[in-house]
């Protein structure tokens, strides 16, 4: 890699770092796991940074390059499925009531990964359903399906407490 690229790289990289993480985390949970999932992304991407610069919308690029990773992980197992209580990242939780947060957390890492995976990308990216599909390599038909089940997962875990977290609706 030219040194002026790999200048370019590590600026995209050490900005977006805070917003690959979350992601990450809101995939898979755990912090430490998020870490290990951004660190096999952006290496990755270190690996295609010529690639990756031509696409029309790098962020998206990336996102997805996370997406992957951490569906690829879950499709291979390496990782311990034992959970250990584990804080958000910094900058996570904002103006949501903490205890609604960590019960919409707990909740969405019970929603199965690929579902779950939709469901960040849909309603926390606001992706369209082609973007979604893009991204995960799948029909639209798919997406919408996998968005409807992971819903019906999400509410089914959420239980008694939906609708103080759709505001009493």
């Amino acid at each position: 890699m030219r040194a002026s690229d790999e200048e370019h790289y590590t600026e995209y990289v050490t900005t977006r770092l805070p917003a690959l993480r979350r992601v990450a985390y809101l995939l898979c949970g755990d912090s430490h796991r998020a870490d290990d999932i951004v660190q096999n992304a952006i290496t990755r991407l270190y690996v295609h940074w010529r690639k990756a610069q031509s696409a029309d919308n790098l962020d998206a690029y990336v996102r997805t390059t996370v997406v992957r990773t951490f569906l690829n992980e879950q499709r291979t197992g390496w990782f311990s499925r034992t959970r250990v209580v584990d804080e958000p990242p910094e900058g996570m939780v904002r103006d949501r009531d903490v205890e609604t947060s960590h019960v919409l957390h707990a909740a969405l890492r019970r929603v199965p990964p690929r579902q779950r995976a939709v469901l960040v990308l849909r309603f926390l990216y606001d992706m369209s359903v082609t973007e979604v599909a893009g991204a995960l390599r799948c029909s639209e038909g798919n997406v919408k399906s996998q968005t409807s089940h992971g819903l019906a997962t999400l509410r089914k875990q959420l239980g008694e407490h939906t609708l103080s977290l759709l505001g009493g609706r």
